[in-house]
C-alpha cells in the first residue's frame, strides 16, 4: 500500500522545499529570514508576488522550522482563500487563537518561540470589512501572535495592514532556475525530458513553478518516461503555436472572411478564447513585421476584449470583434471613435 500513495502523490508536495533555505531564487528573502529563524525575532510578514514562486512553502517552512512537527498543529493556524474568512471569523476564531498566550520551550532542537503564527493564504481575496477587523486583532496580540499574510496583489490589502508588516516580494523564476528544478525532479522520477520540451515548459509556465511540476507530472501520466514538447503543450491547455498563427496570418491578409473561417475552427475546436487573447497578444508584440503603432492599436483592442470576456461576453463575438480591428489595424483603416460619428 506504501508504494501506491507515494506514486499517488501530487509532485507538488513532494518535491515543496522543507526548509527556507531551500527555496529557489529568492535569495533576499532567504537572507533575511534565515536570520529571524536564528534570532526568533518574527515580525508581522507580508509575502507577496506571482503564483508559483514560493510564498506558501516559505511561510510553512519557517513555522516547521520555529516549532517542529508536535507543536506545529497547536502554535499555528493555517486559513486559505476555501475558509471562511468572513468578519465573523476574524472575530472569533482568529480572535481567540491569537489571544491564548504560549510559553517558551525548546523541544527536540527546535528554537519555540514564545509567540503563536496564523498564516492568511490568498489574503488579497479577503473583504475590506475583514481586513479592517484584523487591525484591532494585531495590536492588541501582537506579544503574542504574528501573523503572515500571503498574496498575489499587494495593492489588495488595505495599507492599515501592510505598514504594520515586513514585506517580501517574490520574484518570477528564471528559465534557468526553473530547468534545474524540473531537471533534478525528472532524474527523481526516471523521466526522459529533451531540452526543446523542457524549453517549452519554461515557457508555458510563465515562471511559475508551480504549474510546471504539475504539467510535467500530467505529461508523465499520459505519455510515459519520454516526453516531448507537443506532450506538454497538450496537458498545458496552451493552444497549438501553428492555430495562432494561422489566426494571425488570416487577420493579416485583410480577408474578414478568412478570419472568420479561422475563428469559427478556434471555437469548434474548444479553445478558450482568453488564452487565444493572451497568445495572439503575446505574438504580436514580439513580432517585427507590424509598426509601432498598429501593435498598440491591436494591444488596446486585445486590452477591452479581455475585459468584456471576464465580464461574461461571448467568447464568439468577442474574438470576431478583435479580429475586426486587428484587420483594420494592418489594413491602416483610420480608427472610427463614437464621438466622429
Amino acid at each position: 500500500m506504501a508504494p501506491l500513495m507515494q506514486s499517488s502523490q501530487p509532485w507538488v508536495e513532494k518535491y515543496r522545499p522543507r526548509r527556507v533555505n531551500e527555496v529557489a531564487h529568492q535569495e533576499e528573502v532567504v537572507r533575511v529570514l534565515t536570520n529571524t529563524l536564528e534570532t526568533t525575532n518574527c515580525p508581522h510578514m507580508l509575502f507577496y508576488g506571482p503564483p508559483g514562486t514560493g510564498k506558501t512553502t516559505t511561510a510553512l517552512a519557517i513555522a516547521h522550522q520555529l516549532y517542529g512537527p508536535e507543536l506545529y498543529k497547536s502554535r499555528v493556524l493555517e486559513l486559505n482563500a476555501s475558509d471562511d474568512r468572513g468578519i465573523n471569523v476574524v472575530r472569533t476564531k482568529i480572535k481567540n487563537f491569537a489571544a491564548v498566550a504560549v510559553g517558551s520551550a525548546h523541544q527536540g532542537g527546535y528554537p519555540c518561540p514564545p509567540f503563536k503564527i496564523i498564516i492568511l493564504d490568498e489574503a488579497d481575496s479577503m473583504t475590506e470589512d475583514a481586513q479592517n477587523a484584523l487591525r484591532r486583532t494585531m495590536e492588541t496580540y501582537s506579544k503574542v501572535t504574528r501573523f503572515f499574510f500571503i498574496c498575489n496583489y499587494i495593492s489588495r490589502i488595505i495599507e492599515p495592514l501592510a505598514s504594520r508588516c515586513a514585506k517580501f516580494r517574490f520574484k518570477p523564476l528564471s528559465e534557468e532556475i526553473m530547468s534545474t528544478r524540473i531537471l533534478h525532479i525528472c532524474a527523481e522520477e526516471g523521466l526522459n525530458l529533451d531540452s526543446e520540451a523542457l524549453a517549452t515548459l519554461s515557457s508555458i509556465s510563465q515562471g511559475d513553478l508551480r504549474r510546471a511540476i504539475t504539467f510535467l507530472q500530467g505529461a508523465a501520466r499520459l505519455f510515459g518516461s519520454s516526453i516531448t514538447s507537443k506532450d506538454l503543450i497538450s496537458v498545458s491547455g496552451v493552444i497549438p503555436r501553428e492555430v495562432v498563427q494561422s489566426l494571425l496570418a488570416a487577420c493579416k491578409s485583410g480577408s474578414f472572411d478568412n478570419a472568420n473561417k479561422e475563428i469559427n475552427n478556434v471555437i469548434a475546436e474548444g479553445y478558450p478564447v482568453s488564452q487565444m487573447l493572451s497568445q495572439l497578444f503575446d505574438m504580436v508584440v514580439e513580432s517585427e513585421d507590424a509598426s509601432d503603432e498598429q501593435k498598440a492599436r491591436i494591444c488596446k483592442k486585445l486590452g477591452e476584449s479581455d475585459k468584456c470576456l471576464v465580464d461574461g461576453a461571448d467568447e464568439y463575438l468577442q474574438l470576431l470583434d478583435a479580429c475586426s480591428s486587428m484587420i483594420k489595424a494592418y489594413s491602416n483603416m483610420p480608427e472610427v471613435y463614437s464621438n466622429d460619428m
